[in-house]
């Protein structure tokens, strides 16, 4: 069976139409922009490591903490913020309820909602619960 020409110039037009339509999907999504770490030479664990697995960090933190009553510094929240503090123009930390907050950077961008914040403090130095919610 013999293809017409008008049914070649609808799949090219077609074609045509779709890689259009298809490139800024395979431009890719853009991406956070993480705020670099203010203090330090490197981080506690290896950046791709901390990103997969921090969460599963800051638990294990938690139950040693809470459950055992053992107390460490290497993977605790604070010492996140020693490094990670983001200040706003007035040179003051930023709280959890500003988006320019470093956890919610990626937080926001995978909508994944932060409850840590709701016991602990979410700027450096700070020492009562705060009860910070988004």
């Amino acid at each position: 069976m013999k293809e017409s020409r008008h049914t070649r110039q609808g799949f090219w037009a077609a074609a045509l139409i779709f890689a259009l339509f298809s490139l800024p999907v395979m431009a890719g999504a853009p991406v956070p922009d993480i705020p670099e770490a203010v203090k330090g030479d490197q981080c506690v664990e290896e950046t791709g490591f901390m990103r997969k697995n921090h969460m599963e960090l800051l638990l294990h933190q938690r139950d040693e903490t809470m459950h055992r009553g053992i107390r460490t510094k290497k993977h605790s929240l604070k010492n996140c913020f020693t490094c990670h503090v983001v200040k706003d123009a007035g040179g003051q930390p930023v709280t959890v309820k500003s988006p320019k907050h470093f956890c919610r950077e990626c937080h926001d961008y995978a909508a994944v909602q932060i409850d840590c914040f709701q016991c602990h403090t979410s700027v450096p130095g700070g020492h009562k619960t705060t009860g910070e919610k988004l």
